[in-house]
Parts: C-alpha cells; structure tokens; sequence
C-alpha cells in the first residue's frame, strides 16, 4: 500500500521561512519524480516544484522561482520543499505526489499525472 504523509506546515509571518516533509512507502520511492503541488480556497490545484528520481532536474511554479527548493534523500524515502521569503500569497494547503512513471526525465506539472498523494499540510502566511 502506498502512503505519502506531508507534514511542516504551520502559521509562518511574511518573509520568513518553512520546510515542508513527504514521507514515502508502499513503493520504489527512487524510481519516481516527486512533486509538491498547493491549493488555496476557491482556486485549483498549482504545481509548486518537482524533482526527477535521481535529483538530476528540478522544476517550479513561476510564482515560487527562486524562494522554494525541492530536495530528495532516496535512502530515507523523503522529500523536502524549503520555502523561504514566504508570502501571504503562498497559504494554501501543500501536497506531495508521486509521479504515475518510472524513470522520467521530463518533469510532469499536471495534477493528473501523477497517482499517489499525500494527506496535504496547511501552510498559513500572515502579513
């Protein structure tokens, strides 16, 4: 049985920081590209980051370029999105997901893509 459990989140004031966790199991976690998407009341689903199974390329959300980075530790099964200069913009619920294929090397940024999520952890920005 696969299982993704996220957790991190919490009340964070603007421009300060948070390190969301995924943690895998059920599967071949390292065969995977893993991704972070986020939901905010009233709107859909947005791709946050991904990374491939090897850590070889990463890829994020326009709106998160250079403030959010996605890491991967296979030997452990986990994930990390670090989230710095936080706004009030980035509150939303966070989800991890693994990636439908095995081995891919172009990064999926549609939520149907991929087939396994994680339970979600809320992230609240105050300004």
């Amino acid at each position: 049985q696969v299982q993704l459990v996220d957790s991190g989140g919490g009340l964070v004031q603007a421009g300060g920081s948070l390190r969301l966790s995924c943690a895998a199991s059920g599967r071949a976690f390292s065969l995977y590209t893993m991704a972070w998407f986020r939901q905010a009341p009233g709107k859909e689903r947005e791709f946050v980051a991904a990374i491939t199974w090897n850590s070889g390329n990463t890829d994020y959300g326009d709106s998160v370029k250079g403030r959010f980075t996605i890491s991967r530790d296979n030997a452990k099964n986990l994930v990390y999105l670090q989230m710095n200069s936080l706004k009030s913009e980035d509150t939303a619920v966070y989800y991890c997901a693994s990636d439908r294929g095995i081995y891919r090397r172009i990064i999926a940024t549609r939520a149907y893509e991929y087939d396994y999520w994680g339970q979600g952890t809320q992230v609240t920005v105050s300004s």
